[in-house]
Protein backbone atom coordinates (compact mmCIF):
# COMPACT_ATOMS: atom_id res chain seq x y z
CA UNK A 1 0.00 0.00 0.00
CA UNK A 2 1.24 3.51 -0.97
CA UNK A 3 4.34 2.01 -2.60
CA UNK A 4 4.39 4.27 -5.67
CA UNK A 5 3.30 7.35 -3.77
CA UNK A 6 6.01 6.79 -1.15
CA UNK A 7 8.83 6.51 -3.71
CA UNK A 8 7.65 9.32 -5.96
CA UNK A 9 6.90 11.62 -3.07
CA UNK A 10 10.36 11.06 -1.65
CA UNK A 11 12.00 11.81 -4.98
CA UNK A 12 9.88 14.91 -5.55
CA UNK A 13 10.66 16.23 -2.08
CA UNK A 14 14.40 15.78 -2.64
CA UNK A 15 14.24 17.69 -5.93
CA UNK A 16 12.08 20.39 -4.37
CA UNK A 17 14.47 20.81 -1.42
CA UNK A 18 17.57 20.91 -3.63
CA UNK A 19 16.15 23.49 -6.01
CA UNK A 20 14.84 25.56 -3.14
CA UNK A 21 18.40 25.87 -1.80
CA UNK A 22 19.99 26.48 -5.20
CA UNK A 23 17.54 29.05 -6.53
CA UNK A 24 16.84 30.93 -3.31
CA UNK A 25 17.50 34.66 -3.33
CA UNK A 26 20.52 35.73 -1.29
CA UNK A 27 19.93 38.72 0.94
CA UNK A 28 22.26 40.52 3.31
CA UNK A 29 20.56 41.78 6.40
CA UNK A 30 21.96 43.96 9.16
CA UNK A 31 20.86 43.22 12.67
CA UNK A 32 21.62 44.86 15.97
CA UNK A 33 23.20 42.38 18.34
CA UNK A 34 23.28 43.17 22.03
CA UNK A 35 26.71 42.50 23.54
CA UNK A 36 27.94 42.84 27.10
CA UNK A 37 31.06 44.97 27.43
CA UNK A 38 33.25 46.21 30.25
CA UNK A 39 33.53 49.99 30.11
CA UNK A 40 36.09 51.86 32.18
CA UNK A 41 34.48 54.80 33.86
CA UNK A 42 36.86 57.66 34.73
CA UNK A 43 36.03 59.32 38.00
CA UNK A 44 37.01 63.03 38.06
CA UNK A 45 39.81 63.91 40.45
CA UNK A 46 38.73 65.77 43.52
CA UNK A 47 40.30 69.21 43.90
CA UNK A 48 41.98 70.38 47.02
CA UNK A 49 39.50 71.75 49.46
CA UNK A 50 40.21 75.01 51.20
CA UNK A 51 38.14 75.61 54.27
CA UNK A 52 37.10 79.21 54.38
CA UNK A 53 36.76 80.59 57.89
CA UNK A 54 35.85 84.01 59.31
CA UNK A 55 38.66 86.57 59.75
CA UNK A 56 38.36 86.59 63.58
CA UNK A 57 38.86 82.84 63.76
CA UNK A 58 41.89 82.99 61.48
CA UNK A 59 43.55 85.77 63.65
CA UNK A 60 42.90 83.88 66.87
CA UNK A 61 44.29 80.68 65.34
CA UNK A 62 47.46 82.50 64.20
CA UNK A 63 48.01 83.86 67.72
CA UNK A 64 47.63 80.37 69.14
CA UNK A 65 50.19 79.06 66.63
CA UNK A 66 52.72 81.83 67.64
CA UNK A 67 52.26 81.02 71.33
CA UNK A 68 52.80 77.31 70.59
CA UNK A 69 56.02 78.09 68.68
CA UNK A 70 57.26 80.37 71.56
CA UNK A 71 56.60 77.63 74.06
CA UNK A 72 58.60 75.20 71.92
CA UNK A 73 61.61 77.59 71.72
CA UNK A 74 61.60 78.24 75.50
CA UNK A 75 61.46 74.55 76.26
CA UNK A 76 64.32 73.76 73.86
CA UNK A 77 66.56 76.46 75.49
CA UNK A 78 65.87 75.12 78.95
CA UNK A 79 66.72 71.60 77.85
CA UNK A 80 70.06 72.80 76.37
CA UNK A 81 71.03 74.71 79.52
CA UNK A 82 70.17 71.73 81.63
CA UNK A 83 72.36 69.51 79.50
CA UNK A 84 75.28 71.97 79.82
CA UNK A 85 74.87 72.41 83.59
CA UNK A 86 74.34 68.76 84.34
CA UNK A 87 77.57 67.31 83.03
CA UNK A 88 78.86 64.19 84.74
CA UNK A 89 81.57 64.80 87.40
CA UNK A 90 83.83 62.08 86.07
CA UNK A 91 84.11 63.72 82.69
CA UNK A 92 85.02 67.10 84.32
CA UNK A 93 87.88 65.46 86.29
CA UNK A 94 89.26 63.80 83.17
CA UNK A 95 89.20 67.13 81.33
CA UNK A 96 91.15 68.90 84.17
CA UNK A 97 93.78 66.20 84.34
CA UNK A 98 94.31 66.19 80.61
CA UNK A 99 94.75 69.98 80.67
CA UNK A 100 97.45 69.73 83.30
CA UNK A 101 99.35 67.12 81.35
CA UNK A 102 99.16 69.26 78.23
CA UNK A 103 100.61 72.31 80.02
CA UNK A 104 103.53 70.34 81.46
CA UNK A 105 104.36 68.89 78.12
CA UNK A 106 107.22 70.64 76.38
CA UNK A 107 105.69 70.39 72.96
CA UNK A 108 102.75 72.73 73.30
CA UNK A 109 101.97 72.83 69.67
CA UNK A 110 101.54 69.06 69.45
CA UNK A 111 99.47 68.89 72.59
CA UNK A 112 97.37 71.82 71.47
CA UNK A 113 96.76 70.03 68.21
CA UNK A 114 95.87 66.84 70.08
CA UNK A 115 93.59 68.61 72.51
CA UNK A 116 90.63 69.01 70.16
CA UNK A 117 90.82 65.37 69.18
CA UNK A 118 90.84 64.35 72.79
CA UNK A 119 88.01 66.66 73.57
CA UNK A 120 86.07 65.17 70.66
CA UNK A 121 86.65 61.68 72.07
CA UNK A 122 85.41 62.84 75.44
CA UNK A 123 82.38 64.36 73.87
CA UNK A 124 81.66 61.12 72.02
CA UNK A 125 82.05 59.30 75.33
CA UNK A 126 79.65 61.76 76.89
CA UNK A 127 77.09 61.13 74.14
CA UNK A 128 77.41 57.40 74.68
CA UNK A 129 76.94 57.77 78.43
CA UNK A 130 74.05 60.16 78.13
CA UNK A 131 71.70 58.72 75.52
CA UNK A 132 68.90 61.17 74.98
CA UNK A 133 65.67 59.86 76.36
CA UNK A 134 62.50 59.93 74.34
CA UNK A 135 60.59 63.12 74.70
CA UNK A 136 57.70 62.53 77.06
CA UNK A 137 54.27 62.76 75.60
CA UNK A 138 52.91 66.23 75.82
CA UNK A 139 50.10 66.57 78.25
CA UNK A 140 47.56 69.10 79.20
CA UNK A 141 47.55 72.46 77.57
CA UNK A 142 50.44 71.87 75.13
CA UNK A 143 48.93 68.62 73.86
CA UNK A 144 45.66 70.37 73.05
CA UNK A 145 47.53 73.20 71.34
CA UNK A 146 49.60 70.83 69.18
CA UNK A 147 46.55 68.79 68.11
CA UNK A 148 44.62 71.95 67.39
CA UNK A 149 47.51 73.27 65.27
CA UNK A 150 47.55 70.04 63.33
CA UNK A 151 43.78 70.16 62.76
CA UNK A 152 43.98 73.74 61.50
CA UNK A 153 46.68 72.83 58.98
CA UNK A 154 44.62 69.85 57.73
CA UNK A 155 41.49 72.03 57.36
CA UNK A 156 43.38 74.63 55.34
CA UNK A 157 44.69 72.14 52.81
CA UNK A 158 42.93 68.78 52.43
CA UNK A 159 44.34 66.49 49.73
CA UNK A 160 42.45 63.31 48.90
CA UNK A 161 43.78 60.25 47.16
CA UNK A 162 42.83 59.91 43.55
CA UNK A 163 40.00 57.35 43.24
CA UNK A 164 40.66 54.27 41.20
CA UNK A 165 39.05 53.86 37.81
CA UNK A 166 35.79 51.93 37.94
CA UNK A 167 34.91 49.13 35.52
CA UNK A 168 31.28 48.61 34.73
CA UNK A 169 29.59 45.93 32.59
CA UNK A 170 27.05 47.40 30.18
CA UNK A 171 25.01 46.14 27.24
CA UNK A 172 26.04 47.62 23.96
CA UNK A 173 24.36 47.24 20.57
CA UNK A 174 26.59 46.15 17.72
CA UNK A 175 25.43 45.96 14.13
CA UNK A 176 26.28 42.71 12.37
CA UNK A 177 25.49 41.68 8.83
CA UNK A 178 24.08 38.25 8.03
CA UNK A 179 23.67 36.57 4.67
CA UNK A 180 20.33 34.77 4.37
CA UNK A 181 18.51 32.92 1.63
CA UNK A 182 14.83 33.43 0.95
CA UNK A 183 12.30 32.21 -1.60
CA UNK A 184 9.80 34.54 -3.20
CA UNK A 185 6.18 33.52 -3.77
CA UNK A 186 6.66 33.28 -7.55
CA UNK A 187 9.77 31.17 -7.20
CA UNK A 188 7.99 28.89 -4.72
CA UNK A 189 5.07 28.32 -7.12
CA UNK A 190 7.54 27.42 -9.84
CA UNK A 191 9.40 24.96 -7.61
CA UNK A 192 6.24 23.40 -6.17
CA UNK A 193 4.89 22.51 -9.59
CA UNK A 194 6.91 19.26 -9.84
CA UNK A 195 5.69 18.13 -6.41
CA UNK A 196 2.13 19.02 -7.35
CA UNK A 197 2.31 16.86 -10.48
CA UNK A 198 3.50 13.87 -8.43
CA UNK A 199 0.60 14.27 -6.01
CA UNK A 200 -1.95 14.56 -8.83
CA UNK A 201 -0.58 11.46 -10.54
CA UNK A 202 -1.12 9.52 -7.31
CA UNK A 203 -4.79 10.46 -6.97
CA UNK A 204 -4.35 13.07 -4.26
CA UNK A 205 -7.27 15.50 -4.37
CA UNK A 206 -6.87 19.16 -5.35
CA UNK A 207 -8.08 20.23 -1.90
CA UNK A 208 -5.31 18.25 -0.20
CA UNK A 209 -2.67 19.55 -2.62
CA UNK A 210 -3.75 23.13 -1.91
CA UNK A 211 -3.51 22.46 1.81
CA UNK A 212 0.03 21.07 1.44
CA UNK A 213 1.04 24.00 -0.74
CA UNK A 214 -0.33 26.63 1.66
CA UNK A 215 1.43 25.10 4.66
CA UNK A 216 4.78 24.86 2.86
CA UNK A 217 4.43 28.41 1.56
CA UNK A 218 3.76 29.72 5.04
CA UNK A 219 6.95 28.11 6.34
CA UNK A 220 9.28 28.89 3.42
CA UNK A 221 8.21 31.97 1.46
CA UNK A 222 9.88 35.30 2.36
CA UNK A 223 11.52 33.77 5.40
CA UNK A 224 15.20 32.94 6.02
CA UNK A 225 15.75 29.37 4.93
CA UNK A 226 17.03 27.08 7.70
CA UNK A 227 20.31 25.23 7.36
CA UNK A 228 18.56 21.90 6.91
CA UNK A 229 16.00 22.73 4.22
CA UNK A 230 15.02 19.10 3.43
CA UNK A 231 14.31 18.46 7.11
CA UNK A 232 12.15 21.57 7.34
CA UNK A 233 10.12 20.60 4.28
CA UNK A 234 9.70 17.02 5.45
CA UNK A 235 8.56 18.10 8.92
CA UNK A 236 6.05 20.58 7.48
CA UNK A 237 4.64 17.97 5.09
CA UNK A 238 4.44 15.41 7.89
CA UNK A 239 2.45 17.81 10.10
CA UNK A 240 0.10 18.65 7.23
CA UNK A 241 -0.61 15.00 6.44
CA UNK A 242 -1.28 14.25 10.11
CA UNK A 243 -3.77 17.09 10.20
CA UNK A 244 -5.44 15.83 7.02
CA UNK A 245 -5.75 12.29 8.32
CA UNK A 246 -6.84 13.25 11.82
CA UNK A 247 -10.62 13.17 12.00
CA UNK A 248 -12.85 12.40 14.93
CA UNK A 249 -13.25 8.66 15.09
CA UNK A 250 -16.51 6.78 15.55
CA UNK A 251 -16.33 3.85 17.94
CA UNK A 252 -18.97 1.47 16.57
CA UNK A 253 -18.52 -0.99 19.44
CA UNK A 254 -19.32 1.65 22.06
CA UNK A 255 -22.24 2.89 20.01
CA UNK A 256 -23.66 -0.64 19.76
CA UNK A 257 -23.38 -1.10 23.50
CA UNK A 258 -25.06 2.19 24.33
CA UNK A 259 -27.85 2.07 21.70
CA UNK A 260 -29.85 -1.08 20.94
CA UNK A 261 -30.36 -1.87 18.14
CA UNK A 262 -27.69 0.13 16.34
CA UNK A 263 -28.88 0.66 12.76
CA UNK A 264 -26.19 1.05 10.07
CA UNK A 265 -26.88 1.68 6.37
CA UNK A 266 -24.33 1.20 3.57
CA UNK A 267 -24.32 2.93 0.18
CA UNK A 268 -22.06 3.47 -2.81
CA UNK A 269 -21.85 2.66 -6.52
CA UNK A 270 -21.97 -0.85 -8.03
CA UNK A 271 -19.03 -3.20 -7.52
CA UNK A 272 -17.28 -1.31 -4.73
CA UNK A 273 -17.55 -4.22 -2.27
CA UNK A 274 -20.47 -3.15 -0.07
CA UNK A 275 -21.78 -6.70 0.54
CA UNK A 276 -18.33 -8.07 1.35
CA UNK A 277 -17.64 -5.14 3.67
CA UNK A 278 -20.94 -5.83 5.51
CA UNK A 279 -19.88 -9.46 6.03
CA UNK A 280 -16.45 -8.39 7.33
CA UNK A 281 -18.02 -5.88 9.71
CA UNK A 282 -20.44 -8.57 10.97
CA UNK A 283 -17.42 -10.71 11.84
CA UNK A 284 -15.89 -7.67 13.58
CA UNK A 285 -18.99 -7.21 15.78
CA UNK A 286 -19.14 -10.91 16.60
CA UNK A 287 -15.54 -10.78 17.87
CA UNK A 288 -16.80 -8.19 20.37
CA UNK A 289 -19.71 -10.44 21.43
CA UNK A 290 -22.39 -8.41 19.68
CA UNK A 291 -25.30 -9.99 17.76
CA UNK A 292 -26.15 -8.89 14.20
CA UNK A 293 -29.10 -9.12 11.79
CA UNK A 294 -28.71 -8.40 8.02
CA UNK A 295 -31.28 -6.63 5.83
CA UNK A 296 -31.10 -7.53 2.09
CA UNK A 297 -32.38 -4.24 0.70
CA UNK A 298 -30.68 -4.56 -2.71
CA UNK A 299 -33.81 -5.77 -4.50
CA UNK A 300 -32.69 -4.27 -7.78
CA UNK A 301 -29.50 -6.20 -8.68
CA UNK A 302 -29.76 -9.88 -9.64
CA UNK A 303 -28.14 -12.34 -7.22
CA UNK A 304 -27.52 -9.60 -4.66
CA UNK A 305 -29.82 -11.29 -2.11
CA UNK A 306 -28.19 -14.73 -2.63
CA UNK A 307 -24.73 -13.25 -2.16
CA UNK A 308 -25.65 -11.66 1.19
CA UNK A 309 -27.46 -14.83 2.26
CA UNK A 310 -24.32 -16.94 1.72
CA UNK A 311 -22.37 -14.65 4.03
CA UNK A 312 -25.16 -14.86 6.65
CA UNK A 313 -25.00 -18.64 6.62
CA UNK A 314 -21.21 -18.70 6.97
CA UNK A 315 -21.31 -16.24 9.84
CA UNK A 316 -24.37 -17.76 11.51
CA UNK A 317 -26.52 -14.64 11.61
CA UNK A 318 -30.16 -13.92 10.71
CA UNK A 319 -31.01 -12.31 7.33
CA UNK A 320 -34.26 -10.45 6.52
CA UNK A 321 -35.16 -10.57 2.78
CA UNK A 322 -38.03 -10.01 0.36
CA UNK A 323 -38.45 -10.83 -3.30
CA UNK A 324 -36.61 -8.93 -6.02
CA UNK A 325 -38.37 -5.74 -7.00
CA UNK A 326 -40.01 -5.29 -3.62
CA UNK A 327 -39.79 -2.11 -1.60
CA UNK A 328 -36.27 -1.84 -0.15
CA UNK A 329 -37.50 0.47 2.65
CA UNK A 330 -40.01 -2.22 3.78
CA UNK A 331 -37.20 -4.80 4.08
CA UNK A 332 -35.16 -2.42 6.21
CA UNK A 333 -38.16 -1.65 8.41
CA UNK A 334 -38.80 -5.38 9.04
CA UNK A 335 -35.15 -5.94 9.96
CA UNK A 336 -35.28 -3.17 12.58
CA UNK A 337 -38.48 -4.57 14.08
CA UNK A 338 -36.95 -8.06 14.25
CA UNK A 339 -33.91 -6.71 16.10
CA UNK A 340 -36.06 -4.83 18.58
CA UNK A 341 -38.22 -7.92 19.24
CA UNK A 342 -35.32 -10.38 19.60
CA UNK A 343 -32.83 -8.14 21.36
CA UNK A 344 -30.31 -8.05 18.51
CA UNK A 345 -27.52 -5.51 18.98
CA UNK A 346 -26.84 -4.37 15.41
CA UNK A 347 -28.89 -4.08 12.18
CA UNK A 348 -26.88 -3.71 8.95
CA UNK A 349 -28.76 -2.59 5.84
CA UNK A 350 -27.34 -3.48 2.41
CA UNK A 351 -28.58 -1.14 -0.33
CA UNK A 352 -28.34 -1.32 -4.12
CA UNK A 353 -25.37 0.24 -5.82
CA UNK A 354 -26.27 3.46 -7.55
CA UNK A 355 -24.81 6.53 -9.12
CA UNK A 356 -25.59 9.87 -7.60
CA UNK A 357 -27.02 10.89 -11.01
CA UNK A 358 -29.67 8.12 -10.91
CA UNK A 359 -32.58 10.05 -9.44
CA UNK A 360 -34.91 7.06 -8.91
CA UNK A 361 -32.38 5.04 -6.93
CA UNK A 362 -31.33 8.12 -4.97
CA UNK A 363 -35.00 8.71 -4.05
CA UNK A 364 -35.22 5.08 -2.87
CA UNK A 365 -32.14 5.57 -0.69
CA UNK A 366 -33.66 8.68 0.86
CA UNK A 367 -36.83 6.68 1.66
CA UNK A 368 -34.78 3.92 3.42
CA UNK A 369 -33.08 6.55 5.54
CA UNK A 370 -36.39 8.22 6.37
CA UNK A 371 -38.02 4.94 7.45
CA UNK A 372 -35.19 3.33 9.41
CA UNK A 373 -33.58 6.51 10.76
CA UNK A 374 -30.12 4.92 10.82
CA UNK A 375 -27.66 5.77 13.54
CA UNK A 376 -24.64 5.50 11.24
CA UNK A 377 -24.48 6.06 7.46
CA UNK A 378 -21.38 4.62 5.78
CA UNK A 379 -20.06 5.23 2.29
CA UNK A 380 -18.19 2.29 0.69
CA UNK A 381 -15.72 3.11 -2.08
CA UNK A 382 -12.81 1.50 -3.89
CA UNK A 383 -9.47 2.97 -2.91
CA UNK A 384 -7.89 2.10 -6.27
CA UNK A 385 -10.32 4.34 -8.19
CA UNK A 386 -8.61 7.37 -6.71
CA UNK A 387 -10.16 10.68 -7.70
CA UNK A 388 -13.35 8.94 -8.89
CA UNK A 389 -13.82 7.54 -5.39
CA UNK A 390 -13.28 11.01 -3.94
CA UNK A 391 -15.89 12.56 -6.26
CA UNK A 392 -18.40 9.83 -5.41
CA UNK A 393 -17.89 10.43 -1.70
CA UNK A 394 -18.44 14.16 -2.16
CA UNK A 395 -21.72 13.66 -4.07
CA UNK A 396 -23.14 11.08 -1.67
CA UNK A 397 -22.17 13.25 1.27
CA UNK A 398 -24.09 16.17 -0.24
CA UNK A 399 -27.23 14.03 -0.72
CA UNK A 400 -27.15 11.74 2.33
CA UNK A 401 -24.73 13.39 4.75
CA UNK A 402 -22.67 10.36 5.66
CA UNK A 403 -20.96 9.67 9.01
CA UNK A 404 -17.90 7.84 7.74
CA UNK A 405 -16.36 5.74 4.99
CA UNK A 406 -14.92 2.28 4.33
CA UNK A 407 -12.31 2.02 1.59
CA UNK A 408 -11.99 -1.38 -0.04
CA UNK A 409 -9.01 -2.89 -1.91
CA UNK A 410 -6.59 -0.66 -0.01
CA UNK A 411 -4.04 -3.49 0.01
CA UNK A 412 -3.60 -3.26 -3.77
CA UNK A 413 -3.67 0.54 -3.92
CA UNK A 414 -0.11 1.56 -4.81
CA UNK A 415 -0.95 5.23 -5.24
CA UNK A 416 -2.83 5.87 -2.00
CA UNK A 417 -4.40 9.17 -2.99
CA UNK A 418 -7.94 8.23 -1.88
CA UNK A 419 -7.15 7.47 1.79
CA UNK A 420 -5.28 10.77 1.99
CA UNK A 421 -8.06 12.75 0.37
CA UNK A 422 -11.53 11.45 1.27
CA UNK A 423 -11.43 12.27 4.96
CA UNK A 424 -10.21 15.83 4.33
CA UNK A 425 -12.57 16.40 1.39
CA UNK A 426 -15.82 15.34 3.09
CA UNK A 427 -14.65 16.17 6.63
CA UNK A 428 -15.71 12.71 7.83
CA UNK A 429 -13.50 9.91 9.17
CA UNK A 430 -12.38 6.78 7.35
CA UNK A 431 -13.56 3.96 9.63
CA UNK A 432 -12.02 0.86 8.04
CA UNK A 433 -9.76 -0.27 5.23
CA UNK A 434 -10.47 -3.50 3.33
CA UNK A 435 -7.12 -5.28 2.98
CA UNK A 436 -8.06 -8.75 1.72
CA UNK A 437 -10.82 -11.23 0.88
CA UNK A 438 -11.25 -12.95 4.22
CA UNK A 439 -13.58 -11.80 7.00
CA UNK A 440 -10.68 -10.84 9.24
CA UNK A 441 -9.21 -8.58 6.55
CA UNK A 442 -10.87 -5.42 7.79
CA UNK A 443 -8.43 -3.04 9.36
CA UNK A 444 -9.39 -0.11 11.55
CA UNK A 445 -8.11 3.11 10.04
CA UNK A 446 -5.02 4.38 11.84
CA UNK A 447 -3.39 7.64 10.76
CA UNK A 448 -0.04 6.62 12.29
CA UNK A 449 0.06 3.45 10.19
CA UNK A 450 -0.67 5.45 7.05
CA UNK A 451 2.20 7.82 7.90
CA UNK A 452 4.50 4.81 8.40
CA UNK A 453 3.48 3.41 4.99
CA UNK A 454 4.33 6.79 3.48
CA UNK A 455 7.79 6.72 5.03
CA UNK A 456 7.31 9.33 7.77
Amino acid sequence: MFGKLKDKLKGALNVFSKKAEEEADVEETVEEVVEEKEVVKEVPKKEKKVVEKPVKEIISEEKEIKEIKKAKVVKEKKNEEKEIIEEPQEIKKEIKETKKEVILDEKKEKTIEKEPEFIDEVKEKKEVIEEPQEEPEKKGFFKKLFTKEKGIEEDKQEIQEEPKEEKKSILGKVKQSFTTKTISADKFDELFWNLEVVLLENNVSVEVIDKIKDDLKEELVNKPLPRDVPKKIETTLQNTLKEILSSEKIDLIEKAKSKKPLVITFFGINGTGKTTSIAKLTHYFQKHNLSVVLAACDTFRAAAIQQLEEHAVKLGVKIIKHDYGSDAAAVAFDAVKYAEKNGVDVVMVDTAGRLHSNTNLMAELEKIIRVTKPDVKIFVGESITGNDCIEQAKKFNELVEMDGAILTKADVDEKGGAPLSISYTIKKPILFLGVGQEYKDLEEFDADKIMTHLGF
